[in-house]
């Protein structure tokens, strides 16, 4: 293995990199980083409508061998590679302890118009959400739970926000993502396209066991996640079919969002697999 090319931290390319950390010039050159073997794997495999996904790559002389088979398909992809020195490394990533792979991303969002019109079954719409890992681990949930897209609402985080990316843990290049949707024109479009409104709320008139039990959540379903720390405004709960609260049945004061969104978004899915959704059934009787 060559000795790292990159060995200054204020070398152009590494400025152009390290740049890329914040929101302003990720949206004016419409490039992201990937960071850790996971992600940038994901990105080399994802195709845009532009180009491979990953345009660029950073890796320090160990990661490269350590990881020979996605440098490999990088370059292979036409990304460019560059040896880099761990101070180079160090200097972007935007993590403590660096992985020793950083790719720079095209922008992969999805139009909403193209979300509707695949005619979804099982959608996260993120409205109002803040933090970025909450964001990143709520759309790995979705993509876990075998959701067909995911809606980030124009009050929500930056989708590429690299704390969003990381907790994603590659599922960023899974699902279709949609980002900067007004939260009526995101409910009202998914109603049109014949999918149920559900808004998980801790404070929900619907339990979401009673849903379960009525066989009621068979059908396409879109689970509205709210803040973090203050749920979702009234008139975004105004908004939905049903406010569906997940049951606590121990001592826990609440669940958090991403916990939350988990249970809802499996619920559903397991609910749309069971003919006539899951209902309750009495003991003895056939399941």
């Amino acid at each position: 293995m060559p000795p790292p090319e990159l060995i200054s931290p204020r070398s152009p390319r590494v400025s152009a990199a390290r740049r890329l950390a914040r929101r302003n010039f990720r949206g004016k050159d419409r490039r992201f980083l990937a960071e850790g073997p996971q992600a940038v794997r994901e990105a080399v495999r994802y195709r845009t409508d532009e180009g491979p996904a990953l345009v660029e790559l950073f890796a320090t002389v160990e990661a490269a061998e350590r990881y020979a088979d996605i440098v490999g398909d990088a370059r292979a992809a036409g990304a460019r590679v560059h040896l880099a020195a761990d101070e180079v490394i160090g200097e972007i990533s935007t993590t403590v302890t660096p992985q020793g792979l950083v790719g720079v991303c095209r922008f992969l969002d999805t139009g909403f118009d193209d979300i509707l019109a695949a005619r979804p079954r099982l959608v996260a719409v993120l409205a109002h959400v803040r933090d970025p890992g909450n964001a990143g681990t709520v759309l790995r949930c979705a993509d876990a739970a075998g959701a067909d897209a995911v809606v980030l609402t124009d009050a929500s985080v930056d989708l590429y926000n690299p704390k969003a990316v990381r907790a994603s843990v590659g599922s960023l290049f899974h699902l279709p993502v949609a980002v900067g949707v007004p939260v009526e024109r995101a409910v009202q479009g998914l109603k049109d396209a014949g999918v149920r409104i559900l808004a998980a709320d801790g404070a929900g008139e619907d339990d979401l066991d009673t849903e379960l039990d009525h066989g009621t959540m068979g059908g396409p379903a879109a689970w509205v996640f709210g803040n973090e720390a203050w749920g979702l405004p009234e008139e975004t709960r105004a908004l939905a079919d049903a406010v569906v609260r997940v049951p606590i049945h121990g001592k826990a004061e609440s669940l958090n969002l991403a916990t939350a969104a988990a249970v809802c978004l499996y619920a559903s899915a397991r609910a749309q697999r069971a003919a006539g959704g899951c209902r309750a059934t009495a003991p003895g009787q056939a399941h």
